[in-house]
């Protein structure tokens, strides 16, 4: 451990998600997925979208890019990324504040 890191320190990510978010993209591209200008292209169009002001470059923007660019590799089909995350969204609303969310929490079966 480097004299400067601290285990209370969650750097740059608010939440555990951003940092699985940044994890994906890297080992994805490591695989050949897609190429580091690919994603910087990629997510230049979901900060900039047709050429509107900058947005921030958040993490939620890094996980829109990646479903865009899973969708357009073939790897995720749009319609299962939209039920999952709808799926998530149900999820978060039926769980207690403080308790992890879990996709068995979604109170909607599951077809």
């Amino acid at each position: 451990m480097s004299a400067g890191c601290r285990l209370d320190d969650p750097g740059p990510f608010a939440e555990p998600w951003e940092a699985q978010v940044f994890a994906l993209v890297v080992a994805l591209q490591e695989r050949g997925l897609f190429t580091q200008g690919d994603w910087a292209r990629a997510l230049g169009r979901t900060i900039r979208p047709h050429g509107e002001p900058e947005a921030a470059a958040d993490y939620g923007r890094w996980l829109a890019t990646l479903e865009t660019l899973l969708a357009e590799r073939g790897v995720a089909d749009p319609s299962s990324l939209q039920a999952r995350s709808d799926a998530f969204l149900r999820a978060a609303a039926a769980t207690p504040h403080g308790e992890a969310i879990l996709l068995a929490n979604d109170p909607r079966p599951s077809s």
